[in-house]
């Protein structure tokens, strides 16, 4: 058991170093920089004690909900060590599928011989913006089926954002995820396999896939803060800001079921829900005012069993 403990925090604490996890150094250290300009805009003068409070403000970084994002933290960790080796995610299988599907459909082709550079850079780009939709699908999902909404609410009942809210989610809706991602993942690889034959590289930075690196270097560790930094309106007609997804967490009705986007706005434009930064005023975090639930771990965690089931059987009748 202690081994297995400790074995988690270690594999936790690597997250720091794995640029393929939201809280890589390098993006928080760009998140930091990026906050320094909000900062100067709603402060008279520049002070590194001043700074230091304004990115991290007692009410916020300890705060009940707050706590409660650093546990689910940790506990999501071990959850995920004990029992997702049992459900088996891989890409492989549904690649091959896939390939093989087009095979039957279109006949055997020889590989395009187009240069590696080009194959390259459509491999990447295809991971990145189908990996992008199916986020965005799948987040849309999450709010519109009432069964899957219980679940995705352990999400937004956070009352204050920290770049750990990232992780404030129910188990279920990460294996959804996971189960999402193998799917993208291996689409995607059976498509380019198809066409482009077996030597498929990816263009990364440090082992992420570049667009994924760069998404994260802009400010994705705003996303969940209080920092309030907007792109300006033509660019959030295209890309999802931070303060464009503070929004998604909004406790007003108005603000609700927008800004579904990870890194691409175009979907959100696609299925008329965006909303841009300029056209929302102050703002708090929550379901709603009313919202009495998720107030203990207990609740996160067993709630929305109770919540879906009740959900499924009222449809029913």
């Amino acid at each position: 058991m202690f081994d297995f403990l400790s074995g988690n925090i270690v594999e936790l604490s690597d997250y720091l170093f794995d640029a393929n996890k939201r809280i890589y150094f390098v993006y928080l250290l760009s998140a930091i920089l990026l906050a320094v300009p909000v900062f100067i805009k709603t402060s008279s003068q520049f002070s590194v004690v001043d700074f230091w409070c304004f990115l991290f403000p007692k009410s916020v970084y300890t705060h009940q909900s707050a706590k409660h994002d650093y546990a689910l933290f940790f506990i999501n960790k071990l959850i995920k060590s004990a029992l997702f080796p049992f459900v088996v995610f891989s890409m492989a299988p549904i690649a091959i599928a896939v390939s093989s599907g087009f095979e039957s459909v279109f006949g055997v082709n020889p590989p395009i011989e187009w240069s590696s550079a080009s194959i390259i850079t459509i491999f990447t780009l295809l991971l990145f913006v189908i990996d992008d939709f199916t986020r965005f699908l799948l987040h849309y999902l999450l709010h519109k089926v009432p069964m899957l909404w219980e679940f995705h609410k352990v999400h937004h009942s956070a009352l204050v954002l920290t770049p750990f809210t990232i992780y404030r989610s129910h188990p279920i809706e990460s294996l959804l995820y996971a189960f999402r991602m193998a799917v993208t993942q291996g689409f995607v690889v059976g498509l380019c396999y198809y066409l482009f034959g077996p030597t498929l590289k990816m263009y990364d930075i440090l082992g992420a896939n570049a667009f994924v690196f760069l998404f994260n270097i802009f400010g994705s560790n705003l996303r969940h803060s209080h920092i309030w930094l907007s792109w300006g309106d033509k660019i959030e007609g295209w890309l999802i800001s931070p303060a464009q997804h503070q929004i998604h967490h909004s406790d007003n009705p108005k603000h609700f079921d927008r800004n579904f986007g990870s890194a691409l706005a175009v979907w959100d434009r696609l299925f008329s829900c965006l909303i841009k930064a300029s056209a929302v005023g102050k703002i708090t975090y929550g379901i709603s005012v009313h919202h009495k639930g998720h107030h203990s771990l207990v609740q996160i965690y067993l709630e929305p069993f109770k919540k879906s089931i009740q959900a499924l059987f009222s449809r029913r009748l």
